[in-house]
């Protein structure tokens, strides 16, 4: 073997060395959770039943979201692709169908027993500390252009969120050119809206000028509502869920996800 070939084998040797490191480097740093958030894919090989949702948000020392129930807010320490949730945390104590308890308990389960995470193509992995899978999920997305919502609950303007009349509908729906708009729940309405991040403004509407009779209350429910997207400060998802809430964090707007949208 000449001189040559030994220097060559040796090159060889060494960059598959570095990019063995970088392979096992990248692996150990896994992108940071915290300001990410996420919609359950599987849970113990399982897609989630069709009635629950369960969501993670990274935040601030803290994962919350709802479990497809309930919500919950427990703390989280994460250093390296290593995680640790819990075991304490606090959690609302609503009850719902038995496969959906059933599933958030699987759910919170699995958070507190996860040991390591990893995130590959747009997806977040828990695993044991054995390797074994607990859960996967998919990136939420944080785009409002193109999406459309039923309303659920609008601040009364009395520092109350209230429901929606029965009989009546409250819409929003997000063009891609800057406008929102909808049923207002006896008129349609339009008005701009700006959106960057959690970051949202809503400016006056303009709505059109029916009077309606029925159900009792509609009228002053329209008012009520298209004040309350005056005060829209921020947005955030949470599955098929939304909340607008106001400057200083009080909730102005719920909305659930519209068939298709």
């Amino acid at each position: 073997m000449t001189v040559f070939t030994v220097r060559v084998l040796a090159s060889l040797a060494m960059i598959s060395l570095l990019a063995a490191c970088t392979t096992v480097s990248t692996a150990a740093h896994p992108p940071e959770l915290n300001g990410t958030a996420w919609v359950l894919s599987s849970l113990s090989g399982q897609a989630p039943v069709a009635a629950g949702s369960p969501t993670l948000r990274f935040e601030g020392g803290s994962v919350q979201g709802t479990d497809g129930c309930n919500r919950y807010t427990v703390p989280y320490t994460a250093t390296g692709s290593t995680l640790q949730v819990g075991p304490k945390g606090a959690s609302t104590q609503m009850a719902c169908p038995p496969a959906v308890m059933e599933q958030a308990q699987a759910f919170m389960s699995a958070l507190t027993q996860a040991r390591t995470y990893r995130i590959a193509s747009g997806q977040l992995q828990l695993l044991k500390a054995d390797g074994t899978l607990l859960a996967t999920f998919a990136a939420q997305s944080q785009a409002l252009a193109g999406t459309s919502w039923s309303v659920t609950g609008y601040n009364n303007g009395r520092q109350a969120v209230v429901s929606v009349l029965t009989g009546t509908n409250l819409s929003m729906a997000f063009g891609s050119d800057g406008r929102v708009g909808g049923s207002a729940g006896c008129n349609r309405y339009s008005a701009a809206y700006a959106s960057e991040g959690h970051k949202l403004t809503i400016g006056p509407a303009a709505a059109t000028r029916m009077m309606c009779a029925k159900p009792e209350g509609v009228m002053e429910q329209e008012r009520q509502f298209l004040q309350a997207l005056e005060t829209v400060a921020t947005a955030r998802f949470e599955g098929d869920r939304l909340e607008l809430r106001g400057a200083e964090g009080q909730l102005a707007v719920t909305l659930t996800k519209a068939s298709g949208g």
